[in-house]
This record gives C-alpha cells, structure tokens and sequence, in this order.
C-alpha cells in the first residue's frame, strides 16, 4: 500500500526522524470483519445514495490499491456512474506497483480519456491507486481536474507505517521506482482531498493525512469512520467522493458538515 523511500527500522545505526509504526495488531486483526460491516451498512442506504444530487457528467477514473484490480472497484464505479459521470477504472490489471511503465501507460490512459472527452478527469484511487493519482496529476495537471484519496500513505514514514510495505519493496525495488520519493508527501499542483480513517488496520492514518505545510488553498483532509480495505464500499466515503465530484471546476470549495452528520465525519480541514 506504500511507496516508500530509505526508511530505517528502530535499532538501525540511524533512525528514520519521520518514523511512525503501523496501525496497532487489533485493527489488522478486525479488518475482515470491519468490511462485512461496511458493506452491510452499505447496502441498508444504498437507495439513499442513489438519489443523490447528480454531477455535471465529467470523466472520472477509479485506481485500486495494492494487490486490487478493477472488479475491487466496480461497485463503486457502477455507483458513480448512476450520478452521471463517465466513470473509467485503470485498466492496467492488478496492482502490483509503479514497476515497468505502469506509471507511463496511466499517463497515456489519461492522456487519451482527457481527449475523447474534451476536459479533464477526476481521479478517484483507493490506497496505492490514490499515490498513483497524486502522481499523475503532478505529471499532469492539465489533464486532471482534482484528485481524491483513500487510505493513501503518501505521507512520511510511510515505510515502516504499512504492514505491506515489504512484499511492496520486493515486487519493486526503490531504485527502480519512476517517482520524485522525496516529493510525495507534497499535495499535487490539482484540487486534493485526503480521506483517511484514524480505524486503518493497513498503514498508520497519519500517511494518508496531507501535511498543510506542504500544500495549497485546494487541499483538504477529511476523517471518517472504518476499515482500510472497506474504504470504497463505505456509505460515508460514497458520500464525501460524491460531494466532492460535484465541485465546479474553477470554483472549488472545501467540505463541510453540520449536525448529525458530525457523527461520521468527525473532522475535515
């Protein structure tokens, strides 16, 4: 789940000063069970959903974490297409990690749904997808309209912050990552919105937090209620992408909440 630079381990000659440790055991234990409820809730308001406000029918490209494919995302896909977007999933098979020219066919990918469309896309990624996302908009801001994350460990520390990052390392080794690692953590040039839950079981949510220090007036964390690997079948998460795709392009504003709602989303600024 996690691009990651030279990290140093506690106990090590020199010790990562961005060192944070991965989420505590019972929230990696509680994962399973905490998506069956995700998706149960989802479905009891599921009708809910679907009568939201519709957008203005922009593109929008869905990216999986790691290890995930497409079919992870459809239902999500399926439901922003019922809001009327022109819904996209990556189409590069399952995430494995920025190796190969897996980076360089994303641009392409963008490159050629931002000209069949005539606009920009929005990009939608779950975990690594979200980094991914970050990424390609920092390639190419021209080409993307804002970027929303879930779960992403895009922040520092993220190495020793996520319970993957081994089995990541080994299917990619660092020096033959096509990335800027020291740049991550900085917000890219687009609209940025970070949903991040502080109930992650997978990586440390202070990863996929955006530090405001390296980022812009468009930028915005939002904390909700649940489980890494149920971050796209969550109903809060459904609802903040929805409430964020319909931002006007070139008048974005930041997300807010009042009364009950409070209650699932405890915090966002």
């Amino acid at each position: 789940m996690a691009l990651f630079g030279d990290v140093v381990m506690p106990g090590a000659d020199s010790v990562d000063p961005h060192y944070l440790p991965p989420p505590a055991a019972w929230l990696a234990l509680t994962e399973p069970q905490r998506v069956a409820l995700e998706v149960v809730s989802l479905a009891s308001v599921r009708r809910l959903l679907n009568n939201l406000a519709p957008g203005d029918g922009h593109p929008v490209m869905v990216l999986p974490g790691f290890l995930g494919s497409d079919a992870y995302n459809a239902s999500l896909r399926r439901f922003l297409s019922g809001l009327g977007y022109k819904v996209h999933g990556w189409g590069q098979g399952r995430n494995l990690g920025p190796r190969g020219n897996a980076l360089e066919s994303l641009m392409e990918r963008v490159a050629m749904l931002s000209e069949r469309y005539g606009e920009p896309l929005s990009l939608v990624g779950h975990s690594l997808g979200g980094i991914f996302a970050r990424e390609l908009a920092r390639e190419e801001p021209a080409r993307v309209r804002q970027v929303i994350t879930l779960g992403s460990p895009f922040g520092r520390g993220r190495h020793s912050a996520s319970y993957p990052a081994r089995l990541f390392e080994a299917l990619n080794p660092t020096d033959d990552l096509p990335v800027a690692l020291d740049d991550l953590h900085r917000a890219p040039p687009v609209p940025t919105t970070a949903v991040y839950s502080k109930g992650d079981g997978i990586v440390n949510w202070r990863t996929a937090f955006q530090n405001l220090d390296f980022a812009h007036g468009s930028t915005q964390n939002i904390q909700v209620r649940g489980s890494h690997c149920g971050m796209t079948f969550n109903p809060t998460v459904r609802y903040v992408i929805a409430d964020r795709l319909r931002q006007a392009m070139d008048d974005w504003q930041p997300f807010s909440v009042s009364g009950w709602a409070k209650v699932l989303v405890p915090k966002y600024g």
